[in-house]
């Protein structure tokens, strides 16, 4: 069909649509002003909101609810009380239409419409707002295979949704029957109800082709929402395909909504380093647009994907509110039933039960945005590192919140409060100079009135496996266990002198107490000053619940887990330490080292330095150059034993204890080289943009592999952003933390970097190689490579300051390439955290837009 022609149908059904619209429907509650901010009516306030997305009445999510024999609505009350917990008070999900619409777009009334509908209920009785994205376009399999759905999505397809006349048809039949349903469990339909702040058309939808036909198709569906009555702001996706922003915002939209991945996404594992610097600025080069139109902004997905530290969020936050951003949910929090394995977006990984640590950051950047003003800067890494009453901290993994009456930290914290004396809340993770604690679960102490606190404790949360590779139901990635540990609270209004109350459902734990110490078991527990009378009932009311109201998943400890990795490389004459972490439904009364090496055989014991970790060394004589081979031997209570790597029962000098196969840790002379890259161990572990021209190949000499990389092109364009200016720049990032843990000591003694390579096919090659501090401050320089596979040899003395290319590259496509940062630090070794490769840099211009290419052998630290 013809471009004139298709515009002209679309525009024939936005009229009918329009001819037949009813009248408004009363207020809905928010609304946009001329200025691009979302404000509820009546009072004229800003409207503040942060959460979380959430699946369980959808695709996998609800099909794994079945699966476990889990109820799904059971499942979704449990997980909005711990919303409520953090102070959420937005959700958002791109609903699955495919699993609840037919081809032609009529809404079908199903289980999954109706968990959908008594999940925003549920929401709505915990004083949570949401933004709803009717259309997915996804077909409803992730991570599974797609089943055969019957929704419009299903029969067409993302692309031809966009286009074709009859799926947009079905769209726009769709839009105006979900606006219009009535939730049977609140007793109003969509349009009507206040806690929907704003619609988001669809989800991701990459348009292509003519800006007048993407109007014309927004348009049609701006007005089937319209058709409703509602008077909600609409939203729509901004973030892909931004040449078309005038595009977008002519079709009649109130605002666009962005996305954030600041570290890519799907890297397998755990990315280790400093994030901070990725996420110091979230920049809209197109913002002067959403400014003419007036538009609003809200973040419809954002994570630090396989990150798992707790320091980030608060940062990202923080960002947003610099850009004017409204409004934000986390993508996503994973189901209680589900996080033990983390099936769901393995990317991803966020329960308050599970990842305790992380959730309490989220809780912190949800006041981020409820209380850093809109539009403010913040200053630049690393001066932004403190903001507000908030603070972060790469080095202890550290976020905090810290005002006059509440406190909220991420890791064991040095900060005393700002005014401990009018404190009313305080949640956190480890200790602070007002609770000491040694549990691995998150803990919420809220003030009742003078005297009377309200505590709850959530059992411990071990990781025994990578939450970010390929999971399975059948797969546990982090277990559950119920311990007594000890907790110290020193507050000014109990004093030394309180009692400790359980008052959960099935609750009969009496903690043992001296003064302000106790042990403590998870549970609800009222602590009350021992000169104020109790006037306090379980059944009290507490925000939108009760004083006894809790839950936590109960333990999934039914073995032994043991999660060792040894160090890659450690130096002579050194002592190395060995860091064991293990828990097990038996209790183990010790874990003992058994280890050879060309000193001898040798053994010794591992201290429990706090839950769950063991920790010993390996003595400084006993570290001579050759390979120490080891075993673990854990012991338990009962008299029993289990040995390790094998992990099987038995000791491993049993006579038929049959697998022997250790640990082995390579000790080296102190004189040898440090290496930092080398393509046969670590050509799998580097970040990089994706092509399919990268490979591993094996090299000219025995055990040596080349890392290939071959480049088409430099600059590829990027369909999400076709105006943007090209950048000559292709960058490979391999974080060295593994290289050089066991040969730190040795670093500062290096002077002299070597990079083992060649060009490909017959030509020289020019690379910048930069190493990268934990900063963010790259020092690198120019190596030309030649044909013939050569070691070059550059004096780190002569490293200059280089730009730090934003890896890994984040989503959306337009933030910022390159980390303009304010580090006034120098160059210092033991600051490293990674390497940086590029291609680009030093080439003249008449050679980017030639192909390119290089091979990579080895990359090395000596000391000449």
């Amino acid at each position: 069909m013809k471009k004139a022609a298709f515009i002209s149908l679309i525009f024939l059904f936005s009229s009918l649509i329009l001819f037949a619209q009813k009248t408004s429907i009363k207020s809905q509650n928010s609304y946009k002003d001329e200025k691009g901010i979302l404000r509820w009516d009546g009072s004229n306030v800003e409207i503040h909101g942060f959460g979380v997305n959430y699946t369980v009445p959808f695709a996998h999510a609800y099909r794994s609810a079945k699966k476990l024999g889990i109820d799904p609505k059971e499942a979704i009350m449990n997980d909005v009380y711990h919303f409520n917990r953090l102070g959420f008070d937005l959700y958002r999900v791109h609903v699955w239409d495919t699993e609840i619409s037919d081809s032609l777009g009529n809404l079908l009334q199903n289980e999954h419409l109706d968990t959908f509908d008594f999940l925003i209920n549920e929401l709505k009785k915990n004083d949570i707002n949401y933004v709803l994205t009717p259309i997915a376009f996804w077909g409803n399999g992730w991570p599974e295979p797609d089943e055969k759905t019957p929704g419009f999505s299903h029969k067409y397809g993302k692309g031809n949704c966009l286009t074709n006349p009859e799926a947009i048809k079905a769209q726009q039949n769709y839009l105006e029957q979900f606006m219009n349903h009535k939730n049977p469990y609140t007793g109003i339909s969509y349009k009507e109800d206040p806690s929907l702040i704003a619609v988001e058309i669809s989800n991701e939808p990459h348009h292509r082709g003519e800006g007048e036909v993407v109007t014309a198709f927004v348009k049609s569906m701006v007005d089937a929402i319209r058709k409703t009555g509602t008077s909600k702001p609409i939203f729509y996706n901004v973030s892909h395909a931004v040449q078309f922003m005038e595009d977008y915002f002519k079709a009649g939209i109130q605002g666009g909504t962005f996305q954030w991945y600041p570290t890519g996404l799907g890297y397998q594992q755990e990315l280790p380093g400093n994030f901070l610097p990725n996420v110091d600025d979230y920049h809209i080069p197109f913002d002067p647009v959403i400014k003419k139109y007036g538009g609003a902004k809200y973040v419809y997905e954002f994570d630090a994907a396989d990150i798992n530290k707790s320091y980030i969020y608060p940062a990202m936050a923080r960002s947003f509110r610099e850009a004017g951003i409204q409004l934000a949910t986390h993508f996503a929090y994973d189901p209680t039933f589900l996080a033990y394995a983390n099936t769901e977006y393995n990317t991803h990984y966020m329960n308050l039960s599970y990842t305790p640590q992380k959730a309490l950051s989220l809780m912190i950047a949800g006041e981020v945005f409820h209380h850093l003003p809109l539009g403010v800067d913040q200053g630049v890494y690393p001066e932004n590192k403190t903001f507000g009453d908030f603070k972060v901290s790469y080095e202890e993994d550290l976020a905090e919140y810290n005002t006059d009456k509440t406190l909220i930290y991420t890791s064991t914290t040095t900060s005393t409060p700002n005014e401990e004396k009018k404190l009313n809340k305080i949640a956190g993770f480890g200790s602070s100079s007002v609770v000491k604690y040694t549990g691995k679960g998150a803990y919420f102490l809220d003030k009742i009135s003078n005297g009377v606190w309200r505590l709850e404790v959530m059992p411990d949360a071990i990781q025994v496996d990578n939450p970010y590779g390929r999971n399975s139901l059948k797969k546990t990635v982090t277990v559950i266990k119920w311990a007594e540990h000890t907790l110290t609270v020193k507050l000014t209004d109990l004093g030394n002198e309180f009692t400790v109350t359980a008052i959960n459902k099935n609750n009969n734990f009496t903690p043992e107490i001296s003064k302000n110490k106790f042990s403590i078991k998870p549970g609800v527990y009222m602590l009350t000053k021992s000169s104020v009378k109790k006037k306090w009932s379980p059944s009290d009311k507490f925000k939108t619940h009760q004083l006894m109201s809790f839950y936590a998943p109960e333990s999934t400890v039914n073995k032994t887990w043991l999660k060792h990795t040894p160090l890659l490389e450690a130096s002579e004459n050194i002592g190395s330490t060995i860091k064991v972490q293990c828990v097990s439904d038996k209790e183990i009364s010790e874990i003992h080292v058994f280890a050879n090496n060309p000193s001898g055989w040798f053994d010794f014991a591992l201290s429990e330095v706090e839950p769950y970790i063991f920790s010993g060394m390996i003595p400084a004589k006993r570290m001579v150059p050759g390979y120490l081979n080891y075993q673990l031997e854990v012991r338990f209570a009962d008299g029993s034993s289990r040995t390790y790597p094998a992990d099987k029962v038995g000791k491993p000098f049993d006579w038929d204890f049959y697998d022997r196969t250790p640990y082995k840790l390579r000790v080296v002379n102190k004189d040898l080289p440090i290496t930092l890259f080398e393509a046969s161990k670590d050509a799998n572990l580097v970040v990089k943009p994706w092509r399919n021209t990268l490979s591993l190949v094996p090299g000219s000499e025995v055990d040596e592999d080349e890392y290939q990389i071959r480049l088409d092109k430099i600059f590829e364009l990027d369909n999400e952003n076709l105006n943007a200016k090209p950048i000559y720049d292709y960058t490979l990032d391999h974080f060295v933390f593994e290289n050089i843990e066991g040969r730190k000591s040795e670093l500062s003694s290096r002077s002299t970097l070597v990079v083992k390579g060649r060009g490909l096919d017959g030509k020289n090659q020019k690379v910048q190689i930069a190493l990268v501090m934990k900063d963010g401050s790259s020092y690198g320089t120019i190596i030309e490579f030649a044909p013939k596979i050569r070691e070059y040899r550059i004096k780190l003395d002569q490293l200059h300051p280089v730009k730090t290319v934003t890896e890994p590259r984040p989503y959306p496509s337009f933030l910022p390439y390159y980390f303009q940062h304010k580090n006034n630090s120098s160059f210092n070794l033991n600051n490293l955290e990674r390497i940086q490769i590029s291609i680009g840099p030093g080439l003249e211009e008449n050679e980017l837009e030639e192909k390119q290419g290089v091979g990579l052998v080895r990359v090395w630290l000596i000391d000449n």
